[in-house]
């Protein structure tokens, strides 16, 4: 990273050491933050909501400095699908809050994840390169978190429109998935590095934003001939979802990935995607199965986030020990 003249080489170290991806720290504490108070676990998923908002906040810091640090690399790093974890981030993080009833923060979120998004899909899609990795699905992944948060805030605010906006990011994020699944790199499930599970994550939180638009529907009275075909949408979506669950945990099983990567929360995410989706499909289709295993599957999603959560704090006391290193080695001015 080329520095700039009497740039403090303990910045420069804490600026490297957060990549295009590391919204996915976002992403994932809050969607298990949201399968845990789906579950009625409030009190956990408060705890990990002050540590996403946290999150979100220093990543909020970080990523400007950084872009105005070193704008080449900033400028490369917003062509790349994983440019998309801060999209979802802040419209997860959102759609947290709503469960809380804090809608004009929730609002608030949208229409920054919007902005983000805006400014992100013409850069990544000029740039799109092929064959595809897991962190390619971020683009869906993006794509669905607006539809998501927009639907939770049409059925906070009673507003139609707001229910009308979210079906066309709803369908694109869809188009989306199909777009980067047809070139596919398949050996990614060996060789990924914790992004390849968002292979199912990506058809999970589509099943979600599914499932919010037809809850949303019903609620305002909306819809309502297609109310029935879109609770077969969500759970059509949740059956696909689910079919890539025993390809990922073979995957994990036979190519084991021990090691700390930012795209570990890649991992987290679609984990917890997994209990959520499975909470609100078992409730619009009355199905106690698939809440059941929903009530299971948030207890894995909580242990893979603890297990990443702390690779992350050694990874982040590594570069704070280093950044220290380099300041208190730098020579001292004379004085005088």
């Amino acid at each position: 990273m080329p520095r700039r003249r009497g740039a403090p080489v303990a910045l420069d170290l804490i600026l490297d050491a957060i990549p295009p991806a590391s919204g996915a720290v976002v992403m994932g504490t809050g969607i298990v933050s949201i399968a845990l108070s789906l579950d009625g676990q409030e009190t956990l998923s408060v705890l990990l909501l002050v540590l996403d908002v946290l999150a979100w906040v220093t990543l909020a810091v970080l990523l400007p400095a950084r872009a105005l640090r070193d704008r080449p690399r900033f400028r490369g790093d917003i062509g790349l699908p994983a440019a998309f974890t801060a999209v979802a981030g802040t419209a997860v993080l959102g759609t947290r809050l709503t469960l809380l009833g804090w809608t004009w923060a929730a609002n608030a979120l949208l229409v920054i994840a919007l902005v983000v998004w805006l400014g992100l899909v013409g850069p990544v899609l000029h740039r799109w390169s092929t064959p595809t990795v897991g962190a390619s699905f971020i683009l869906t992944v993006g794509t669905e978190s607006l539809a998501l948060l927009a639907a939770a805030l049409a059925l906070a605010y009673h507003a139609d429109w707001m229910l009308g906006a979210s079906l066309p990011a709803f369908v694109l994020g869809l188009g989306f998935y199909a777009f980067v699944l047809r070139s596919f790199d398949w050996t990614q499930l060996a060789r990924g590095q914790g992004d390849h599970w968002v292979t199912g994550g990506a058809l999970a939180i589509s099943t979600v934003a599914a499932g919010r638009i037809t809850l949303a529907a019903e609620h305002l009275r909306l819809l309502h001939d297609a109310v029935g075909t879109l609770k077969a949408v969500s759970l059509a979506l949740w059956i696909l979802a689910l079919a890539w669950l025993p390809v990922l945990l073979f995957a994990e099983a036979r190519w084991p990935r021990r090691d700390y990567y930012v795209r570990r929360w890649s991992t987290v995410f679609p984990v917890g995607m997994y209990a959520a989706c499975s909470f609100v499909v078992g409730d619009i289709a009355s199905a106690a199965a698939i809440t059941s295993f929903a009530r299971v599957w948030v207890w894995v999603a909580l242990a893979v986030w603890a297990v990443v959560a702390c690779g992350l704090n050694r990874a982040a006391i590594r570069t704070i020990a280093s950044a220290l290193r380099h300041h208190q080695s730098r020579p001292s001015r004379p004085v005088g």
